[in-house]
């Protein structure tokens, strides 16, 4: 279904600004929840475009059907579908689906993380100097001044190089697969990060929030690396976030 409307789209609204939805989001998250519901009449299921439901067990499903809706509009191929599921409060399932480039990233909780059947592991990088790194900006840059541009350049002069791909789900698939060593962001939902955090956790990375808390992220702030890298991004939000 995506790959048939890559860079065909003709049906695109605004939710905002810089935040867009096609047909093909609409119809790809209704088809996934559509299996999820006949299947799991009984599950909860939180989707970015509104084909959620309430449910009366402990399972939750989040569902984000398109990450990377400009992307696709544009015909850049940087885009995904992304599901994880939930049990009381747990993650416990996770996958991104890269339908363009054959690549399908999956875990289990307690069963490691795989590309395609294949285990995969974080990157051993160690010095934040030599690391390749990914983020991406909140919908709302053009009016809030929270909006990433300081940390930004912050990393820009320490890392090695700074990626910005426009799929939040990619680049912690990309985290897990050793392909970046760090990601950092903010603003984002619970269905752009639910399955990636695990797919990282699984890898062997590490999952904060900007003050290196708690690793159950619900996209406001996150903070994804192989583990070696870690405290040293920390340190160089911490400083953005103080103005220095």
């Amino acid at each position: 279904m995506l790959l048939s409307g890559f860079g065909k789209a003709e049906q695109i609204d605004h939710k905002g600004a810089v935040d867009l939805v096609t047909e093909y989001d609409r119809a790809a998250e209704e088809a996934i929840v559509n299996v999820i519901r006949a299947r799991h009449p009984d599950h909860a299921i939180v989707a970015e475009e509104g084909h959620g439901a309430e449910g009366r067990s402990p399972w939750r499903w989040f569902v984000d059907p398109l990450d990377g809706t400009t992307n696709y509009a544009h015909g850049y191929p940087c885009f995904s579908v992304s599901i994880a599921a939930e049990h009381a409060g747990q993650t416990v399932l996770g996958v991104v689906h890269d339908p363009l480039h054959k690549e399908a990233f999956t875990a289990v909780r307690g069963e490691g993380a795989l590309l395609n059947g294949n285990p995969i592991r974080v990157s051993r990088t160690d010095e934040l100097s030599e690391s390749l790194l990914a983020t991406g900006f909140p919908y709302d840059v053009r009016v809030h001044k929270d909006n990433n541009l300081n940390h930004f350049g912050s990393f820009v002069v320490r890392a090695q190089a700074v990626r910005r791909d426009g799929s939040a789900a990619l680049d912690l698939c990309y985290v897990a697969a050793g392909r970046f060593d760090g990601f950092w962001e903010l603003k984002l939902a619970p269905w752009d990060v639910a399955a990636g955090t695990l797919i990282v956790l699984e890898a062997g990375g590490r999952i904060t929030d900007f003050s290196g808390e708690s690793e159950e992220i619900d996209g406001r702030e996150i903070v994804a690396s192989n583990g070696l890298i870690h405290d040293a991004m920390l340190s160089v939000l911490a400083a953005g976030q103080a103005g220095e």
